[in-house]
C-alpha cells in the first residue's frame, strides 16, 4: 500500500540522511520511478523533503537526519497524515501510522490524527457493492517480494490465441517468475517472466497457485511502472483499431468522452455550434452500437463501415417496430 511506503520512506531517510530514489527502491523494492514519485508527493505535501542535485546529490530531510519524527513542523505532520491516511487500509498500514503517531511532539499529536481521519475513501460505485482484491493477490505480492517463482492454472478467453494482456489462450499450467502486481481499476494483473519472456496475466484467471520452492532474480533493468505502460498502450491500441469521425452538438461532447474515454479526440468546433469528433473502439459494430441510441443528434460522416452498421441497426428496429399512424 502507498501509505506504507510513504511511512518507510520517511523513517528511511531519518536514519540515512542524504538518499537517492534508486536507494529507496532498492530498500522498499519498489521500482526507481515509484520511489521518485513518493518522495516528490511527500515533498508537495509539505513534508521537508528536498532534492540535491550534483554528483553527490540525492534527497534530504531539512535539518538533516534523524532518528524520530520530532523534528516535523505541526503543519508537516497534517500534510504527512492528510496524505497517507486515506490509503491506509491495511492492518499493518493502520500500525505503522498509529506508531507515527506516537512518534510525534504530543501538541501536534491531536491535528496529526484528525488529519488521518479527515478523508474516507470510499471505492464502491453507487449501487455497487465494496469490491475486494481476489485472496490471492496477497499471495501474489509475497512471491514478488521474496522472488518467489509460482506455479498455477491460467484460463484465457480462448484457447490458441493472443490475449489481449499479453499471454496465450488455454487453460492450463504455467510456471513463471512474479515480477510485480497491477491494480487497474479493481481488477489485477500479473507482470511476471516466463520461458517465452515477459507476460501479463488477469489475476482473476489465475487458479491453484503455489510457490515452486525456487527462487528467480528479477532483470536489472526491469522497471514496472514502463512495463505496464507497455502492456496498457498494447491494449488500448487493440481496443481502437476502428476509428470514426463525426458531427454532435459542441454541448454533448462530454457525453462522448463519456461512452469512449481516451478514445474521443476533438478535432474542431464548427461555427453552428457542432463539434467534429473522432471516437474509436475495437470495430465497426461497437462503435455503432454506441452511437445508435443517438438518433439524428449524431451524424456520422466516416468510415461507411460505421454508417453501414448504424443503418443496418436502424433497418432492424424498423421492421421490429414499425411505425404507426396517430390515432
Amino acid at each position: 500500500m502507498r501509505a506504507d511506503r510513504l511511512v518507510a520512506t520517511l523513517l528511511f531517510m531519518q536514519t540515512r540522511g542524504r538518499v537517492t530514489a534508486a536507494e529507496i527502491a532498492a530498500e522498499l523494492e519498489v521500482s526507481v520511478a515509484t520511489a521518485r514519485r513518493d518522495l516528490e508527493a511527500l515533498s508537495t505535501a509539505g513534508v521537508p523533503v528536498y532534492p540535491q542535485p550534483g554528483r553527490h546529490g540525492g534527497w534530504s530531510l531539512v535539518g538533516g537526519a534523524r532518528t524520530d519524527l520530532s523534528g516535523l513542523s505541526a503543519a508537516e505532520a497534517r500534510a504527512l497524515f492528510l496524505l497517507a491516511g486515506p490509503t491506509a487500509v491495511s492492518a499493518e498500514a493502520k500500525a505503522a501510522l498509529r506508531k507515527l503517531l506516537q512518534a510525534l511532539p504530543a501538541p501536534f499529536r491531536t491535528e496529526a490524527e484528525a488529519a488521518a481521519g479527515a478523508t474516507l475513501v470510499d471505492p464502491a460505485g453507487w449501487g455497487e457493492r465494496m469490491k475486494q482484491p481476489p485472496e490471492v493477490v496477497g499471495l501474489l505480492q509475497e512471491a514478488v517480494v521474496r522472488r518467489h517463482r509460482i506455479r498455477f492454472t491460467y484460463r484465457s478467453p480462448g484457447r490458441g490465441t493472443r490475449g489481449a494482456a499479453g499471454a496465450t489462450g488455454g487453460d492450463d499450467e504455467r510456471v513463471a517468475d512474479p515480477w510485480g502486481v497491477v491494480d487497474k481499476g479493481d481488477v489485477y494483473y500479473l507482470v511476471a517472466g516466463t520461458a517465452k519472456g515477459r507476460r501479463t496475466f488477469r489475476v482473476d484467471r489465475m487458479s491453484a497457485v503455489t510457490a515452486t520452492g525456487e527462487t528467480f532474480e528479477r532483470p536489472a533493468d526491469f522497471d514496472l511502472d514502463t512495463a505496464w505502460g507497455q502492456v496498457v498502450g498494447e491494449v488500448e491500441g487493440m481496443r481502437s483499431r476502428t476509428w470514426a469521425t463525426l458531427l454532435i452538438a459542441d454541448r454533448f461532447v462530454w457525453v462522448l468522452r463519456d461512452h469512449f474515454g481516451r478514445h474521443c479526440e476533438v478535432l474542431e468546433t464548427l461555427a453552428d455550434g457542432r463539434a467534429r469528433v473522432r471516437v474509436g473502439a475495437p470495430e465497426a459494430r461497437d462503435i455503432a452500437r454506441t452511437l445508435s441510441g443517438w438518433g439524428a443528434a449524431v451524424e456520422v460522416l466516416d468510415p461507411p463501415s460505421v454508417r453501414a452498421e448504424l443503418g443496418r441497426i436502424g433497418a432492424e428496429l424498423v421492421h421490429l417496430y414499425p411505425a404507426r399512424p396517430p390515432d
